[in-house]
């Protein structure tokens, strides 16, 4: 039986998935279960633990390996668990080093090894360098594809544990990327998504320290059949002047930005460590809209960060419409063990879901406008599926009786609360 991925957390992992299913099946390795788990929130780590057990129960013979984040910043917890066979590092997860010494241990009958034993995680801070990892695995004419261009993060938020899990900032030079953009586009993948974890600190440890933009205009320059680049989230305080220019003047780079805002509070703010204020984000988001009117805003929002009062959160709320957000990721604050967040004052957890509920909801209703206002406008469709696509901007759209893969150009006529309707 092949190698099965069960993956958690960012689109990041999502990309790392499918080198991992290259790397293993390559060593050889058969009836394994990969768990590449995320350490986001504690919510997170708790969710792989239970589908780990969930996966043992439902397939006692197989191997079952742990990677990812959560495995990176907690390798004893999953070593401990009965089900689990290896705990594999972050970093070492993509190396085909990792595989082959997981297969020589299973090979050697490594099935009752004690805690320790199980563990093969490396220090992540020791990484400085990032090569890079063509998937030619993806399905061809698969519609999005993913390229990873950086990894890790050098920033200290207090209440993030990922630096931790991920290392230090780190990226794949530009020919590089080029080369793997241009691949995929002559696979037939009509729409690439650039994905990092700190994506705006791209190049500041390559020769000449390019930026994000720099990256961008060579890729839409050099590979002119690719037909939509997207990028993934970034923190608008390091968006750099190229990255607007190409905004601004590169029909194939989606009008759609997702944001690292975090709070709406400056207090809230300079207390996480952020490198923004409230009204620096209003002035990006107010920018961006004059270069590219018909951009589509989404935002990254913590709910009940410790100290956080009523009025603070308000502020939080208000930045929705604000900064004209549409698509809103809202994260109750998790404590995690070991970030300086977490011995703040932390608020009540009904206080804390009440919040995320507000956001939520806020979120729901800036949806709801935005698919109101498309209506009547003609969109350029990606085709995912059977049943949906997604415009430039990322709504969703129903579909019927398209082929996937293609870009279709479409007229809104209605929608349903969650999807466009053509």
């Amino acid at each position: 039986m092949p190698v099965e991925i069960v993956t958690f957390g960012c689109r990041l992992n999502a990309f790392e998935s499918e080198v991992i299913r290259r790397e293993a099946e390559g060593a050889g390795l058969t009836e394994t279960i990969v768990v590449n788990s995320c350490a986001v929130t504690n919510e997170a780590v708790a969710q792989a633990r239970q589908s780990i057990r969930k996966l043992k129960r439902a397939r006692p013979d197989a191997r079952i390996v742990v990677t990812g984040c959560a495995a990176q910043t907690e390798p004893a917890t999953f070593a401990a668990m009965d089900e689990v066979d290896r705990v594999i590092g972050n970093d070492d997860k993509i190396r085909t080093e990792a595989w082959r010494e997981a297969r020589a241990a299973f090979d050697a009958d490594a099935f009752g090894l004690g805690n320790e034993e199980k563990i093969a995680v490396a220090d992540i801070m020791a990484v400085r360098e990032m090569a890079p990892h063509l998937v030619d695995g993806y399905q061809s004419g698969l519609p999005r594809v993913f390229v990873q261009v950086q990894n890790g993060c050098d920033h200290r938020c207090t209440f993030c544990i990922i630096p931790y899990g991920r290392g230090n900032s780190r990226s794949v030079p530009v020919g590089a990327v080029v080369d793997q953009v241009r691949a995929l586009a002559e696979r037939g993948h009509a729409e690439i998504v650039l994905t990092g974890v700190d994506l705006t600190s791209y190049g500041a440890d390559l020769p000449g320290t390019p930026k994000l933009g720099t990256l961008v205009k060579k890729v839409l320059r050099h590979v002119p059949e690719l037909r939509r680049l997207r990028i993934s989230s970034i923190d608008s305080i390091e968006a750099d002047r190229d990255l607007l220019d190409a905004l601004a003047s590169e029909e194939r780079l989606m009008p759609h930005l997702h944001l690292s805002l975090q709070a709406g509070d400056d207090l809230i703010l300079k207390r996480m460590k952020r490198r923004h204020a409230r009204q620096d984000a209003i002035d990006f988001c107010d920018e961006v809209r004059r270069l590219r009117p018909d951009i589509a805003l989404g935002a990254d929002l913590i709910a009940g960060f410790p100290t956080e009062t009523d009025a603070m959160f308000q502020r939080s709320l208000d930045l929705v419409a604000e900064c004209g957000l549409t698509f809103l990721h809202v994260f109750p604050y998790s404590k995690r063990p070991g970030t300086p967040a977490a011995r703040m004052p932390q608020l009540d957890g009904r206080v804390v879901r009440q919040r995320a509920a507000q956001l939520r909801a806020a979120g729901e209703a800036a949806l709801q406008k935005r698919l109101a206002a498309e209506i009547g406008a003609t969109r350029a469709v990606l085709i995912e599926s059977a049943a949906q696509g997604r415009t430039e901007h990322f709504i969703p759209v129903a579909i019927a009786g398209v082929a996937p893969g293609d870009v279709r150009t479409m007229a809104i006529r209605g929608h349903d609360g969650v999807r466009l309707i053509v």
